[in-house]
């Protein structure tokens, strides 16, 4: 299918399906898992159904090799035979077409569930993952929703499920609001933060992995990127290992990677006591979303964690423990790229002890300032850190390239916007140009975009990390700011004669009540 063909589809699944929700008495989280169930019943039975034709036509090319003898009496095919070439194996009545034939009068809601009951029965890595909540829905629902789905071609490619599948996600995000960034970081986001850290191999962690977009977009990248047109397996070049704290989640994640052929090692725990991975210095790439400054934790259970070597913060605030959670997971050569509030680029006291000692280790590589409205939970501008251990031996030793993205976007509609890939290539470029990579334009500072930072001029500057301090303003900024002064003067002159001209109006129709009167 096209891009627009894909796009269309979307729009017309999530209409329908948004529809019934509101239309329903279900929460929003009661409704979002089986409806992602239900695309990932259809993705299953799909990639079944392509595989089960390409077993069935090489027993035929056997049959006739060996005059049509010895592969009659070969074992019936198993789901071995799909398991080995990575397809979910889909029992005959867990599948789509099945469930969509079935009666009128037929419990919907318990079929659907012991549909995917025998999935996870044939499929041990599923074990306990797919949603079973189906008869909280009413027949009808069931059967709409089945056939809204059933619009999805048959002859669909992987990746294109995976994108209807992230676009509800983005959409249950954005419709739940201030919970939704709790399993889902916005597509773009991911994007940038991958293309940076560049994880062409090796192992991959997300300690708050949400939905798994961060695992995703990693074999994405090497899709796009594999060396000299070498042909390889992306999903086999990475390891995927990823914590989250709650239950659901980890299923929506363990799906996602699913949807996409990865599989991965999810765990449910809270990362800030448990280190479920044992993570401390495991990993050549780490990389999340974590929640914002978060209070309340715990602090004596985990002051002798070795994942904190620059050691706990006095104040009440979770950011310092996960730029440490990040840092301490990375081998000697490993890179960590990550989402974090604003407010941490300049906090001060034992934060800002903190991160004086890491800017000093030589460990902050890349930081980027990031617009407003780029979060369904956040409307605020945020900055995405990158560390680097391995760039001490490198011609950017004790420098940190500073990048003010915060008017790079593309609006989407009046409360979101996100990047095009061709802003996220701009960006990703810059950062490029900066490490001296193989094909990159040579780097420049460029005046309200980017500047390369000395650990001097850092030192100076307090060990900010805020991007704007560092690239300064643009001519056109600077005009703009100018424009922006001389037009609220205006406004300003304007809205001092008209509440000249209404109290003038109070007065005379003050004066007229008193003459009636």
């Amino acid at each position: 299918m096209s891009t627009n063909n894909i796009k269309d589809l979307e729009n017309r699944l999530w209409e329908a399906a948004d529809h019934m929700r509101a239309n329903s008495s279900l929460r929003l989280n009661e409704f979002a898992e089986p409806v992602l169930g239900l695309i990932f019943l259809k993705f299953a039975g799909v990639r079944f159904s392509k595989t089960e034709k390409e077993i069935s036509e090489e027993r035929k090319v056997k049959t006739k090799s060996h005059g049509g003898a010895s592969v009659a009496r070969e074992r019936p095919v198993s789901s071995a035979d799909y398991h080995a070439q990575g397809t979910l194996f889909v029992p005959e009545k867990a599948r789509f077409s099945y469930l969509i034939e079935l009666p009128e009068g037929t419990d919907m809601g318990k079929a659907v569930n012991d549909a995917m009951k025998e999935i996870e029965a044939e499929n041990k890595e599923l074990a306990g993952i797919l949603p079973k909540s189906f008869q909280m829905l009413e027949n009808r629902s069931i059967i709409t929703l089945l056939k809204n789905f059933n619009q999805i071609p048959d002859d669909i490619e992987g990746d294109a499920f995976g994108r209807i599948y992230e676009y509800f996600l983005g959409k249950f995000a954005i419709a739940d609001g201030s919970g939704g960034g709790e399993f889902f970081t916005p597509t773009s986001i991911v994007k940038l933060i991958v293309e940076i850290l560049e994880p062409y191999k090796g192992y991959i962690y997300d300690p708050a992995c949400g939905s798994g977009g961060m695992f995703v977009q990693s074999v994405e990248f090497i899709k796009r990127h594999f060396e000299n047109g070498k042909k390889i397996k992306a999903s086999r070049e990475v390891s995927i290992y990823g914590q989250e704290k709650t239950d659901q989640t980890v299923r929506i994640a363990k799906m996602n990677l699913a949807i996409h052929g990865l599989s991965g090692d999810i765990r449910q725990g809270n990362t800030y006591y448990e280190d479920l991975h044992r993570s401390v210095g495991k990993f050549d790439f780490a990389m999340a979303n974590p929640p914002f400054n978060v209070n309340g934790i715990d602090k004596e259970r985990i002051k002798d964690d070795p994942r904190f070597p620059y050691g706990i913060p006095r104040n009440d605030n979770g950011n310092y423990l996960w730029i440490q959670i990040f840092l301490s997971a990375l081998k000697n050569t490993g890179r960590a790229g990550f989402v974090m509030a604003n407010a941490a680029s300049d906090a001060g006291h034992t934060e800002k002890d903190i991160r004086a000692r890491m800017i000093e280790d030589d460990l902050v590589d890349v930081v980027i300032s990031v617009g407003s409205n780029m979060f369904y939970n956040v409307g605020l501008p945020v900055t995405l850190w990158f560390f680097d251990k391995g760039k001490r031996k490198t011609d950017r030793k004790n420098k940190i390239l500073f990048i003010d993205a915060r008017n790079i976007y593309h609006q989407i509609d009046r409360a979101h916007r996100d990047w095009t890939d061709e802003q996220i290539k701009q960006i990703a470029d810059i950062a490029r140009s900066y490490r001296g990579e193989k094909g990159a334009k040579e780097y420049e500072n460029i005046k309200g975009l980017c500047k390369v930072a000395t650990l001097e001029e850092v030192r100076e500057a307090q060990y900010s990390l805020n991007p704007g301090g560092y690239v300064g303003m643009s001519e056109s900024s600077q005009s703009d700011a100018g424009n922006f002064v001389t037009s609220f003067e205006a406004l300003h002159k304007d809205f001092s004669e008209l509440t000249k001209k209404a109290h003038d109006l109070e007065k005379k129709i003050d004066e007229n009540f008193k003459k009636i009167l």
